[in-house]
């Protein structure tokens, strides 16, 4: 990444600029700042300035506006060359072709095969299936206790899981996922060097163009040859667009749900007494899995829509060509939308499903019901056979990876009971 003066005297436009954390050191302390920022915060981004927003009310109108796109060549900062392949960042926003990169008609194409083979009917008809890689999971669990009892519950149940069911769904072999596990871990983690972060990013092409290849060849019922055969408009979908959703639904199929059970876990951990509630029956789990995507998000911030043209928010401008951040954890923490204990977990709060942690509008999550649907069965079926879980390390033990967009953990060290 260069470092002209463009990018300096952006920064400068406001004081109180907000420097994100790639180490993620203290996430709530960060989420604190930016909400304490206001509407709008100033933040930069290992050395790129932007916008967030922290509020629930002005996020969902800025994610309906047709003023803010996905597609990089409405960034300034990318047009002139401030911001080049160097910016450790650049992949998650320079994608290639799919449907997170694109707006508009355009981006109703690239979406509809994905969104018709999650609907309601299709994720009940795949449940008996995710249930039964969640009962070898808890299996593996138990026999992959070490001497002193303790099991890493990431490893070696919460990672897999969202694995084996993205993997099925897309049709990719079981043999393939540890390797794309590595893959996206290292992609995502700030301790990668970039030059490393791009070949990574060119070997998941290489791969993923392999595999529609081949299921063009020889089509099977999965989503891979679903978009291969898509003809909506009469136009059917190109390699590199089937390459794109397949590399960007993969990612975010399988990173969401690890957060999302991982979080859920801890959270009930460290409020037994809603636990309690839980395996009463007095809660259900549904209230479980909303509040922890309200209060512990497992997506931090996401990047990153361009302004066409300026768009005033408050007494604020976001000035044509500048990025803005999404910043879900400190939407999901708004004292305005979820009131003055907002920062507390309790699965009896009324606004439970108020949040809108998969986002909202035509790009919201489409994989969305899918990850409620795999923590929904893994979170009753972990406490069910392991009524006496419990951390095998003070809660403040737990770490966190060095990972700006995603809210996640290293290691998650259990003992069962």
């Amino acid at each position: 990444m260069n470092c002209p003066h463009t990018a300096a005297a952006q920064a400068d436009r406001s004081t109180g600029v907000i420097a994100i954390d790639p180490m993620v050191q203290d996430l709530d302390g960060e989420t604190a700042r930016l909400r304490d920022a206001g509407v709008l915060a100033r933040i930069e981004l290992l050395g790129v300035p932007a916008w967030t927003v922290t509020r629930h009310a002005e996020a969902r109108q800025l994610l309906v506006d047709p003023r803010l796109v996905k597609d990089i060549d409405a960034w300034e900062l990318w047009r002139t060359g401030v911001v080049t392949r160097a910016w450790p960042l650049i992949g998650m926003i320079d994608a290639g072709r799919s449907m997170f990169t694109v707006d508009g008609a355009e981006h109703r194409r690239l979406r509809t095969k994905t969104s018709q083979a999650l609907t309601p009917r299709r994720l009940e008809a795949i449940r008996p299936a995710i249930e039964k890689f969640t009962d070898e999971l808890l299996d593996n669990l138990d026999a992959a206790r070490g001497e002193d009892g303790v099991v890493d519950l990431k490893a070696v149940f919460a990672q897999p899981l969202p694995m084996k069911v993205v993997g099925m769904l897309m049709g990719v072999d079981e043999s393939q996922h540890p390797m794309l596990t590595r893959q996206y871990k290292a992609f995502f983690s700030m301790l990668t060097p970039q030059e490393e972060r791009l070949r990574l990013l060119a070997d998941l092409d290489v791969f993923y163009t392999g595999l529609v290849r081949e299921k063009t060849a020889h089509p099977t019922d999965d989503l891979t040859s679903a978009l291969i055969l898509a003809e909506e408009g009469g136009e059917p979908l190109t390699e590199e667009e089937v390459v794109g959703n397949l590399k960007a639904m993969v990612a975010a199929g399988h990173e969401t749900t690890i957060g999302l059970i991982l979080n859920a876990v801890r959270a009930l951990l460290s409020h037994p007494e809603q636990l309690a509630k839980v395996l009463s029956g007095e809660v259900g789990w549904d209230a479980v899995v909303e509040e922890t995507l309200r209060w512990d998000t497992p997506t931090t911030h996401l990047l990153m829509r361009f302004a066409t043209e300026d768009i005033t928010v408050g007494d604020t401008v976001i000035r044509k060509g500048e990025g803005v951040v999404i910043s879900y954890r400190a939407i999901g923490r708004d004292l305005e939308q979820h009131g003055g204990d907002a920062d507390a977990f309790d699965i009896t709060r009324p606004t439970r499903n108020r949040h809108m942690t998969f986002g909202h509008g035509p790009h919201i999550c489409p994989g969305a019901a899918l990850s409620r649907v795999e923590a929904g069965i893994a979170l009753p079926a972990l406490f069910g056979r392991f009524p006496g879980l419990r951390l095998a390390v003070p809660d403040e033990e737990i770490t966190k990876l060095p990972v700006m967009t995603q809210n996640d953990m290293a290691a998650f060290p259990v003992l069962l009971g």
